[in-house]
């Protein structure tokens, strides 16, 4: 064990001789070795903290100045029209500094001072830039004149090679919208989910709320906007999902699928070897700051902040409320198989291991015959069930002893992995159940098999199928999917694996045996975790998930027809929404706000007006022509609703905030309290593919992910989550509970299948090319 071979790093006896000291030279080695890689670390950390620091400009710019005055002053001429001889008269007398030495020290720190003021105004005005979004209404591939112009100067204020967090000083803030505006477009989106009678009261409340209470809490909401990077984010976080009491598993975590078709190894041992030894080449990268910047339309950067917490990361119960703890560069993983635990290092003498040393070392715990201690098979239960017994059993059995070691273990671990002993993936006689059962085993897994309060936690199966979980409070959805895409690449294409499937690289023979965790659980601690076991199995049980890979055409043939593929699939949504349920209902699509500084998502209400016109009127049997019309405006409007939730003009953020307002000043708000709780009986989100250049789909397609998924958001709706693969697929994960009557996941998505061919049929400009079957066009894809 680690903590033996520290003990015996040196050792002493007292004789009558005096003390003999006996030192490891190994140990030291060691000692110095760790402290080597730490100081290194410091020194990057500090080099990328001066060069963020400073952009736009960078740290060479400031010999550039100095430089520049220097031989302008020689010109005899003064740049700074007096001030560095005021400087000079201001500078401490040394008997030791001549007057030219003072003349030059003057000019450096008036050039140091120029320099300064030229970056404070270069990134003032880099501010003022990022806050024009008149460019994202434009209509893709037409740029106005301004528009051109502001992209100049964009990229003329943005310097050059950026890191990661280079922008972060010169995002703006997220703007508060005006109550009257928020209030405004907030009946028109509920206008057709209401009768006339409904509408009138919710619109009397509205105006009530507007003309009186409304304003008081914009005002102290203008404050806290002043104040804070976000006005949203640190409230969202805290009430949305930490104060939240409720299982995090199904309700809050998401998942992360492994490529649809392929599998790069069959050998559990080696896809973990390879999936894990990419993680830390991406927490490398992530530590240096040398992932690019995301950047729209290669111009226009987005927030970085959430991928500051991606490792080393857990979120801690309370009673009240949880928080999330992040600690610095830990050198292992927590690793869970058949119901032990174990700490696996990562690093051996300031080096990470290669690939083929994690899976001997991953072999190793596998072929490990121990049984669990008593207690300890099911007890990451715990943090799959209620939070309020979680946080009570973690203060009463895991505060002290042997069980606080092992937990801190968990919880300070890079991230967490668990080896599983079930095959998942497409395969056997019925691929779309085993999809399905991919979904369960990932959302959920056994209910005590995942430690769902890590901010990830990885899972390779048996059979060498892997995917992950992921903790929603500390990112969203887009960072996490980031991070996936290069491990998945990376363990394919850079990585690779042998001729038998097993890793590449040599194999140090003298690596210590993972450490296996100690517990000791009294039977009253099992007991809390049989409680919470039975209720988040219940909870696992009632889900219903299907997912299935539509082929029939991608957003190929969708732009073809010149509408936004996104627009396209969420009127689909809506349009077998209505053929299953006769009615139309609240519905939630995620849009992101990294436009701003700490931004993260908002709202967009893809139930409008011109989409219920829109499916009323197809549904209904109207002219072909009007139906048209009404598919280009509810597509249009679509598209508008997000770019207007993107650019800070949402709905839901904005009310959410008044309200928390309203709750710290002991008030009451009808007209909030009944919006905040009208229930989302359809909540959606796309995945987007980031990093295209990573997947070569034109000579490798059948490398295509399957996405990631989460679970229903109301007892009566759906949760639907899909991604845009290439250009002829789109892959969708269906989420309801077999509890309502009324919902069914694999009905739904049949309704989803036909209502995009009927899209399709709709708007294409060539009819005759829809009239091919499924199977006809999926061969031709392939």
């Amino acid at each position: 064990m680690a903590e033996a071979h520290q003990a015996v790093a040196f050792q002493f006896t007292i004789t009558p001789e005096g003390i003999d000291l006996q030192l490891s030279h190994e140990a030291l080695r060691q000692v110095y070795i760790s402290g080597l890689r730490s100081w290194k670390k410091r020194f990057i950390r500090l080099k990328n903290s001066v060069i963020t620091g400073v952009y736009p400009a960078s740290p060479s710019s400031w010999l550039f100045v100095v430089i520049a005055i220097l031989a302008t002053m020689y010109t005899r001429s003064d740049p700074s029209m007096g001030l560095i001889a005021k400087i000079q008269e201001h500078l401490p007398v040394s008997q030791s500094l001549s007057a030219q030495c003072q003349t030059v020290v003057s000019a450096v720190l008036f050039s140091t001072m120029l320099w300064l003021s030229l970056i404070f105004t270069m990134r003032l005005c880099l501010k003022q830039l990022l806050s024009y979004h008149g460019w994202i209404f434009e209509q893709h591939g037409k740029m106005s004149n301004t528009t051109k112009v502001w992209v100049a100067l964009v990229r003329i204020f943005s310097g050059r090679q950026p890191l990661l967090y280079s922008y972060q000083g010169s995002l703006p803030n997220l703007p508060v919208p005006a109550v009257k505006d928020t209030v405004k477009r907030y009946l028109e989106s509920v206008r057709p989910l209401m009768n006339a009678s409904e509408f009138e009261r919710m619109s009397k409340l509205a105006q009530d709320f507007e003309s009186s209470l409304g304003n008081r809490l914009q005002w102290y909401l203008k404050l806290k906007a002043l104040w804070s990077a976000n006005y949203v984010s640190d409230w969202w976080e805290e009430y949305i999902y930490l104060r939240g009491r409720s299982p995090i598993m199904v309700n809050s975590n998401y998942y992360g699928m492994d490529f649809l078709y392929v599998t790069p190894t069959p050998i559990q041992s080696a896809r973990a070897g390879n999936t894990l030894a990419a993680f830390l080449l991406y927490r490398r990268k992530l530590n240096r700051e040398e992932l690019k910047p995301w950047l729209l339309r290669s111009s226009v950067p987005c927030c970085s902040y959430q991928f500051e917490r991606m490792f080393d990361t857990c979120r801690i119960p309370g009673e009240i409320t949880d928080t999330v703890q992040h600690w610095q560069d830990s050198e292992y993983v927590a690793v869970y198989h058949r119901g032990r635990y174990f700490r696996l290092w990562m690093y051996k003498a300031g080096r990470m291991l290669s690939p083929r040393e994690i899976e001997v070392q991953i072999q190793k715990i596998l072929d490990d015959p121990s049984p669990p201690s008593p207690g300890e098979y099911k007890l990451g239960a715990l943090t799959a069930g209620d939070r309020v017994p979680w946080a009570q059993a973690r203060k009463k059995f895991f505060c002290t002893g042997v069980n606080k070691r092992s937990l801190d273990c968990i919880e300070k671990a890079a991230f967490f992995v668990t080896l599983d002993d079930d095959e998942q993936g497409m395969m056997g006689d019925d691929p779309a159940a085993s999809l399905d059962r991919y979904a369960k085993s990932l959302l959920h897994g056994k209910c005590y098999d995942r430690w769902f309060d890590k901010s990830f936690s990885v899972v390779v199966y048996k059979n060498g199928k892997n995917g992950l979980n992921a903790e929603h409070s500390w990112a969203d959805a887009p960072v996490v999917a980031h991070l996936w895409e290069f491990v998945l690449a990376t363990d394919s294409f850079q990585l690779g694996y042998d001729e038998e499937g097993h890793c590449k690289g040599s194999v140090d023979p003298m690596l210590p045996q993972p450490q296996r965790l100690s517990w000791d659980i009294p039977p009253e601690c099992e007991e809390k975790i049989n409680q919470s076991l039975s209720i988040a199995q219940a909870l696992a049980d009632d889900v219903d998930f299907h997912v299935y890979s539509f082929r029939e055409f991608g957003k190929g043939k969708i732009k073809k027809c010149r509408i936004s593929p996104d627009a396209f699939i969420q009127l689909a949504l809506q349009l077998a929404y209505y053929r299953e349920r006769g009615h139309f209902c609240l519905t939630y699509e995620a849009s992101m706000t990294r436009l701003f500084r700490e931004g993260r998502t908002e709202t967009v209400r893809s139930c409008s007006n011109e989409s219920c016109a829109f499916v009323k009127a197809l549904e209904s049997g109207e002219d072909e022509d009007l139906c048209k019309r009404l598919f280009r405006l509810a597509a249009d409007k679509h598209q508008n609703l997000y770019r207007m939730a993107m650019t800070g003009a949402g709905i839901d953020r904005h009310l959410f905030c008044l309200y928390v307002v309203s709750k710290y000043l002991g008030v009451e708000s009808s007209f909030l309290k009944e919006v905040l709780s009208e229930p989302w009986r359809l909540s959606t989100s796309q995945t987007p593919v980031q990093q295209v250049e990573l997947f070569d789909l034109v000579n490798h397609p059948e490398y295509i992910s399957c996405g990631g998924g989460f679970g229903p958001v109301a007892d009566d709706g759906y949760g639907v989550s899909y991604i845009i693969v290439g250009e002829n697929m789109i892959n969708f994960h269906i989420s309801c509970k077999y509890s309502c009557t009324q919902t069914d996941s694999h009905k739904y998505g049949a309704r989803i299948r036909q209502a995009l061919l009927d899209l399709l049929k709709l708007a294409s400009p060539d009819q005759r090319e829809t009239g091919r079957t499924g199977k006809t066009q999926a061969k031709k894809d392939l």
